[in-house]
């Protein structure tokens, strides 16, 4: 069992960053691959970047890719994602997801545990 806890979301504005954290417990925390996806309103959630167990192997969508960077400290069971450049359209509530040797990594159906979301609000 693995429980995770978003932090770090906020109001900011347009060209600015965030760091997103995900807080795992659980032992077998460093066994497990972790993605964040974003849900905008009256959209369907999206992925936005995945991380392998190791760390050694990182994915990225394209709408983030060279703005966004995730990293995970296995020490302390810890995701982090790095989301520089904002724009409004990364308007959304982010989640974090766990899950043991996904297929692609890119898929929501891949993943067993879900935090609850943090709210990232970029204004124009």
């Amino acid at each position: 069992q693995v429980q995770l806890v978003e932090s770090g979301g906020g109001l900011v504005q347009a060209g600015g960053s965030l760091r997103l954290s995900c807080a795992a417990s659980g032992r077998t925390f460093s066994s497990y691959a972790i993605g964040w996806f974003r849900q905008a309103p009256g959209k369907e959630r999206e992925f936005v970047a995945a991380i392998s167990w190791s760390g050694g192997n990182t994915y990225y969508a394209d709408s983030v890719k060279g703005r966004f960077t995730i990293s995970r400290d296995n020490a302390k069971n810890t995701v982090y994602l790095q989301m520089n450049s904002l724009k409004p359209e990364d308007t959304a509530v982010y989640y974090c997801a766990a899950a043991l040797n996904p297929t692609t990594g890119w898929l929501d159906k891949e993943y067993d545990y879900w935090g609850q979301g943090t709210q990232v609000t970029v204004s124009s």
